[in-house]
C-alpha cells in the first residue's frame, strides 16, 4: 500500500502536551506527514513545533498547516496496473518537491501482494535517474553494509500483514529539488471461486494534488466479466470509478479531484482510505484449456467447466493443546461450526481433537447426514485448550482411520481423500523430531490422501507444516490470529471442498519442450486453473497437442488440446499495447516460485540444485526474490543505498531470568539457554564492528533474597548504541533517554512517542514496547514487564528482541550476536529425561557433544502478558559448549561500554 501520513495529523503526528520532548532548546521534533497512495510516506525532520491544526479549512482565510504551505509538495501519485494473461506488471510512482532552502530526507514507503517479486526501482532526481540493480543477497549484502558503515540511508522490504509486505527507501532531496520514485513488481494473479483479484491498498491520510489508479486488462480468451470497487466508495465517488470492457480489453480508471476526495466540503482529510480491489473472469470454450505461445515459450492456462464434483472423505484434526487458549480456540469453533454446514451430504467425515492424547470421534468415517452434522457440532462446541501438542501421533491416527475405512469397504469408491490438520504450534510431545514426522507422515500417506496443514498464528514453525503438506500432494496456509481468523479457515475449506478432479496428468510434445514447470497435479477444483509453462526448442514444430488426464466422478478422464503454433504466436504479435514477452516472464516467475517451493519439501541435493536455478533465474530476470537483493546508489555529496530483499523473519531474543533464545532456521528450530549471574553485572549481548552498533545489558535481582534459594536475576536497563552515528539510548524500567550529537531527549513509559532522525527512529507503545530502528542497520525491539509494584518479591524488568532483518554484519559477536550468522548442529539420541514431558538429547555442535533438554521458551512480543511458549532445545550450564567462552567473557565495566 502506497501510503502518505496526512501533516501534523490531529491523533497521531501532532505532539500532545505530555509528549513533548524535553530537549534544552524552543524547538522540537515533529514528523511532517504528506498525503500518499499506497505506500508513499514522506517525513520531514527537525522543525519548529506548530500549533494544532483545524479540523476543517477556513474559506476566508487559508491555514498556515496546509500541505502546500510547507517545504516538501507532493503533487503526483500514480499507480499503472497492466495485466497480460492473469500476469501483472505494476507501476507505482510519486513525485515530490523540496521548496526549502535546505536539503530534506523522503521516506518511499509501499505495501506490496506477499506474492510479487520487485522488477525495478529508480529515483529520478534533478533530471539524474538512478536505477537498481539485483544481485545474489550476499553481494549485495556486502555493499550494503560497506554503505551502511559510512552512516548511509537504506530501505527493505519489510513483512507487514497476511496478503502485503512493505518496501522501504530513504533518500535525501536537495534544496529546491524534485524527485520521483518508481517502483515495479510483477505477479502471477490466481484464481480463487471463479475469479481473479487484484488488490490495491489506498490509504492517501489527505487530499492529494493529482491522484490515479490506471488499470489495463487484456486477456485472449476474452474477459467473461470485470468489476471494480472500493471499500471507501461512497454514492458521490461511485461515478469515478470509469470500467470500459471490449471482447478481451478492459480499462479501469480512477482519478478524484481534490475537492472530490475531501471527506467533507471544508475539510483537509479524505474519503479514500481502504482497498481498490478489480475482480474479472475470462470466457472457457474449450475443456483442455488454453494455451499462448509468444515467441518460443508457452502457457497452459487449464480450468474446465461444468464439470461434477467428485465427493470427498475428510479428516478434520483440530488442535486443542493449551497454546490454543483464548481467540485461537474460540475462532477454530466459530470456523469449523460454520464448515460444518458447508461439508456435502455425499461427504464422509471424521473429527480428531488432539493434545498430548489423541481423541477421534468416531472409529471410522460416517456420511455428512444432518444427524452426524448435528452431532459434530456438538462435539466442536466442547473444544478447549489443554496439555502439549503431539502432531505425529494426531495425523498418523487420521491416516490409519481413512485407510481402515477404505479396507473394510465403508466408503464409496472413486472419492479424494484428505486430512485437514489446523495447529497453533511445533510438537511438543510424542516424536518430537520434525524430520522424523516429515518421514513417517509421507510413508504412512504413501500417495493416497491429501494433507492440507493451516498454520495459526504469525510464530508458529510454518516451513515444518508446509513440507508436510508439500510431501503429501496438498498445500500449507498461515491463519493471522485477528478479528477474521475464522474467516480465513472457512475461506481455505471453501477453496478445497470442491474437487473436480485428482491426479492430473499434463503431457506435451515428446522431445520438443524444455524447462517444463510442474506438470503433474494432486486434484483441480472447482473455481481454481492450473497454469504450466515451457520452452519450446523444436524450431520446426508447427503442431502443438496437450493431453489431460485426470480421474473424475465418473472414472479416468482424457482432454485434448492442439493449436497451430505459427497462428497462435501471430495472434499476439499485434497485442504488444501492455508489455510483450510475457509467457517468457511468467514462464520465469512460475519456474521460481516452484524452485523455492522444492526448497522446502526436496532432499538436500534437490534443495541446492532448486536453490542454485531460482538464483540464476531471479538474476537474469531481474526479480528480487528470498535469493536477491536490489541495489539503488546515488552518488553525491550524501550518498544514499538503498536494499529491497525479502525478510526470513526469525528474531533472537534474551527475556525472563534471563532467558536466551537463538532460532535456528536450517532446522526449523531453537536453541535457548540461561545466564546466571548476580545483579549489578552488565553483559554486552550484541557488539557490530561494521555498523557501529553495540547493545549492553544490567541485570537486576528480586526485591529480596530468600536464604537457600536461587537469587532470580532479570535485565533492569538495557543500552543501545552507535557508536558511528554518535547515537546512545539508555531504557530502564521508569525512563528512556536518547543522546544524539548534541542533543538530549527524554520520555518515560506511559507515554506513546516517536522520536525520529535522518538514521534513525525510536518508537513508544505506552507500558508496552519500545522500538528503536536504524535506517538499513538492524531493529530492536524492548519488551517493559510490568509487576504488581506492591508485590514482595519481584520487580518490574525488561526484554530484548532483535528483529532479524539480515543487516547486521557477519562479524556481530555478543552473547546473542555471536549467532547472529547462524548455527548448525545434530540432535541424537532422544531418550526419557528426568520430566517425561522434557525429553532429553545429546547435541553435536561446534565439536563438542552436548546434552541438551526439550523445553519451552517464553515468546513475548505478540502477548506481553502472557507469552507464547516456543519449544526449543536448551543448553545448561549457562550455555556452556554453545557460547564462545564463558559467561563472565561478556562482562562490561559500564552500560555505554563498547571496547
Amino acid at each position: 500500500m502506497l501510503q502518505y501520513s496526512q501533516l501534523l495529523n490531529k491523533k497521531l503526528c501532532l505532539l500532545k502536551q505530555d509528549l513533548l520532548f524535553i530537549m534544552g532548546y524552543a524547538s522540537v521534533l515533529i514528523l511532517l506527514c504528506f498525503p500518499a497512495l499506497l505506500g508513499a510516506h514522506f517525513v520531514i525532520t527537525e522543525i519548529e513545533a506548530l500549533n494544532q491544526q483545524p479540523s476543517v479549512r477556513s474559506p476566508q482565510k487559508r491555514s498556515t498547516h496546509d500541505v502546500s504551505a510547507f517545504d516538501v509538495e507532493v503533487y503526483s501519485v500514480k499507480v499503472d496496473c497492466k495485466v497480460t494473461s492473469r500476469f501483472a506488471h505494476n507501476v507505482m510512482s510519486s513525485r515530490a518537491v523540496n521548496r526549502a532552502n535546505v536539503s530534506k530526507e523522503a521516506n518511499f514507503k509501499v505495501e506490496l501482494p506477499k506474492t510479487a517479486f520487485i522488477t525495478n526501482f529508480s529515483m529520478t532526481i534533478d533530471e539524474m535517474v538512478y536505477v537498481g540493480v539485483v544481485k545474489e543477497k550476499e553481494v549485495a549484502q556486502k555493499q550494503y553494509e560497506q554503505a551502511v558503515s559510512k552512516g548511509q540511508t537504506a530501505g527493505l522490504v519489510k513483512a507487514s500483514g497476511t496478503k502485503m509486505e512493505q518496501f522501504t527507501v530513504s533518500v535525501n532531496v536537495a534544496a529546491f529539488s524534485k524527485v520521483t520514485f518508481e517502483l515495479t513488481y510483477e505477479e502471477l494473479l490466481k484464481r480463487h471461486r471463479g475469479q481473479y483479484e487484484m488488490l490495491i491498498r489506498v490509504k492517501p491520510k489527505q487530499v492529494v494534488n493529482h491522484f490515479e489508479i490506471n488499470v489495463d486488462i487484456y486477456e485472449p480468451q476474452g474477459i467473461h466479466f470485470l468489476d471494480a470497487h472500493g471499500t471507501f466508495i461512497t454514492n458521490d465517488l461511485s461515478p469515478l470509478v470509469q470500467k470500459t470492457v471490449t471482447e478481451n480489453k478492459g480499462h479501469i480508471f480512477f482519478s478524484p479531484t481534490m475537492d472530490q476526495q475531501r471527506s467533507c466540503p471544508l475539510c483537509d482529510t479524505t474519503l479514500i482510505d481502504g482497498d481498490f480491489i478489480v475482480k474479472y473472469d475470462v470466457n472457457r470454450d474449450q475443456a483442455a484449456g488454453n494455451i499462448q505461445i509468444v515467441n518460443g515459450y508457452f502457457v497452459h492456462f487449464f480450468a474446465p467447466v461444468n464439470l461434477p464434483q467428485i465427493s470427498k472423505n475428510v479428516m478434520f484434526v483440530v488442535d486443542e493443546s493449551g497454546s490454543m487458549w483464548g481467540n485461537k480456540i474460540r475462532q477454530t469453533r466459530e470456523a469449523f461450526l460454520v464448515i460444518m454446514d458447508d461439508v456435502h451430504e455425499d461427504d464422509y467425515f471424521n473429527i480428531i481433537t488432539f493434545d498430548h492424547d489423541i481423541r477421534p470421534w468416531k472409529k471410522t468415517l460416517v456420511k455428512a447426514t444432518s444427524e452426524n452434522i448435528q452431532e459434530a457440532k456438538e462435539i466442536i462446541k466442547k473444544i478447549e485448550p489443554r496439555g502439549t501438542t503431539d502432531i505425529n501421533e494426531a495425523i498418523l491416527d487420521a491416516v490409519n482411520i481413512l485407510k481402515d475405512s477404505k479396507k473394510m469397504q465403508q466408503l464409496p469408491e472413486n472419492r479424494v481423500s484428505m486430512i485437514i490438520l489446523l495447529t497453533d504450534g511445533d510438537p511438543t510431545s510424542g516424536e518430537v523430531n520434525k524430520n522424523k514426522i516429515q518421514e513417517n507422515v509421507k510413508n504412512a500417506i504413501a500417495g493416497e490422501i491429501n494433507l492440507y496443514c493451516l498454520g495459526f498464528g504469525e510464530y508458529l514453525d510454518f516451513n515444518f507444516l508446509e513440507k508436510l503438506s508439500l510431501e503429501n500432494s496438498g498445500i500449507a496456509r498461515r491463519i493471522y490470529e485477528k478479528s477474521d481468523a475464522s474467516l480465513q479457515i472457512q475461506g481455505f475449506y471453501d477453496e478445497v471442498a470442491s474437487p473436480l478432479l485428482s491426479k492430473i496428468q499434463m503431457q506435451y510434445p515428446e522431445n520438443a519442450i524444455a524447462d517444463l514447470t510442474k506438470n503433474t497435479f494432486g486434484q483441480y477444483y472447482n473455481g481454481s486453473e492450473i497454469i504450466v509453462a515451457g520452452h519450446i526448442t523444436d524450431n520446426n514444430l508447427q503442431d502443438f497437442a496437450v493431453d489431460v488426464n485426470a480421474l473424475g466422478i465418473s472414472g479416468e478422464q482424457n482432454l485434448k488440446l492442439e493449436t497451430k503454433i505459427p497462428e497462435n504466436e501471430e495472434s499476439f504479435k499485434s497485442q504488444q499495447y501492455i508489455f510483450g514477452e510475457y509467457t517468457e516472464r511468467l514462464w520465469a516467475y512460475l519456474t521460481i516460485q516452484q524452485l523455492l517451493e522444492k526448497r522446502t519439501s526436496g532432499s538436500e541435493d534437490e534443495k541446492n540444485n532448486a536453490t542454485s536455478k531460482a538464483l540464476q533465474l531471479s538474476l537474469q530476470y531481474n526479480f528480487v526474490t528470498p535469493l536477491t537483493s536490489m541495489v539503488v546508489t546515488k552518488p553525491s555529496e550524501e550518498d544514499s543505498v538503498m536494499i529491497a530483499t525479502k525478510p526470513n523473519g526469525e528474531v533472537q531474543e534474551v527475556d525472563g531470568d534471563p532467558h536466551f533464545m537463538v532460532p535456528v532456521p536450517a532446522k526449523n528450530d531453537n536453541i535457548c539457554f540461561n545466564i546466571d549471574e548476580k545483579p549489578g553485572v552488565i553483559f554486552n549481548l550484541v557488539k557490530d564492528p561494521v555498523t557501529g552498533i553495540v547493545v549492553n545489558a544490567e541485570t537486576i535481582g528480586d526485591k529480596k533474597v530468600i536464604p537457600g534459594k536461587k537469587q532470580n536475576t532479570y535485565f533492569g536497563k538495557i543500552a543501545v548504541l552507535n557508536n558511528k552515528l554518535d547515537v546512545k539510548i539508555e531504557v530502564s524500567t521508569q525512563i528512556i533517554k536518547v543522546y544524539y550529537g548534541q542533543k538530549y531527549s527524554y520520555f518515560t513509559w506511559t507515554q506513546v512517542a516517536s522520536l525520529k532522525q535522518k538514521s534513525f527512529d525510536v518508537i513508544t507503545d505506552k507500558d508496552k514496547t519500545l522500538r528503536v530502528v536504524f535506517e538499513g542497520m538492524a531493529q530492536f525491539v524492548i519488551l517493559l514487564h510490568r509487576v504488581w509494584k506492591f508485590h514482595p518479591l519481584h520487580q518490574d524488568y525488561l526484554g530484548f528482541y532483535i528483529i532479524d532483518d539480515h543487516q547486521l554484519s557477519k562479524q556481530t559477536h555478543g552473547l546473542l550476536g555471536q549467532f547472529y550468522s547462524g548455527i548448525d548442529y545434530e540432535v541424537i539420541e532422544i531418550h526419557e529425561g528426568e520430566n517425561t514431558d522434557k525429553p532429553d538429547a545429546s547435541m553435536l555442535i561446534k565439536g563438542k557433544v552436548l546434552t541438551v533438554t526439550r523445553g519451552w521458551q517464553k515468546e513475548y512480543r505478540k502477548d506481553i502478558k502472557r507469552g507464547e511458549d516456543i519449544p526449543c532445545w536448551f543448553i545448561h550450564n549457562n550455555g556452556t559448549g554453545l557460547i564462545d567462552g564463558v559467561p563472565r567473557d561478556y562482562i562490561v565495566s559500564g552500560i555505554f561500554e563498547s571496547k
